[in-house]
């Protein structure tokens, strides 16, 4: 078995796992929804504002703190918007838990010690 076969074999196995599977079945409920597509992408660009503020000036503009809090005052009354969140974000540490393993075990450290 080569490493491609394992690979698919662990493709497999994220396709069954609950949080793949929570994942995508929020995904599903807001598919057709431009409302919560929407509410999402502003989201996403607010969250991507907020970083680029942090980064490039130390701090988040309050109007953009302002910003965040309404579309988080959104999301909270979204039940779809907010179920989606959850598993991503579920998603997301099993997926880095993953990549940290790997990572571990080929043993570079792409952060060059840096924490």
């Amino acid at each position: 078995m080569n490493i491609y076969d394992k690979a698919n074999e662990l493709a497999a196995e994220l396709n069954k796992c609950s949080e793949v599977v929570k994942l995508r079945k929020a995904s599903e409920k807001i598919k057709d929804n431009k409302e919560d597509k929407d509410v999402l992408i502003e989201f996403r660009k607010l969250q991507v504002e907020a970083y680029s503020q942090q980064m490039k000036n130390g701090d988040v503009s309050d109007a953009t703190k302002e910003k965040i809090k309404g579309i988080g005052s959104l999301i909270s009354s979204n039940p779809s918007v907010n179920e989606y969140l959850q598993a991503e974000q579920e998603f997301s540490i099993m997926w880095n838990e993953l990549i940290k393993i790997l990572n571990d075990v080929i043993g570079i450290d792409f952060s060059f010690g840096e924490k």
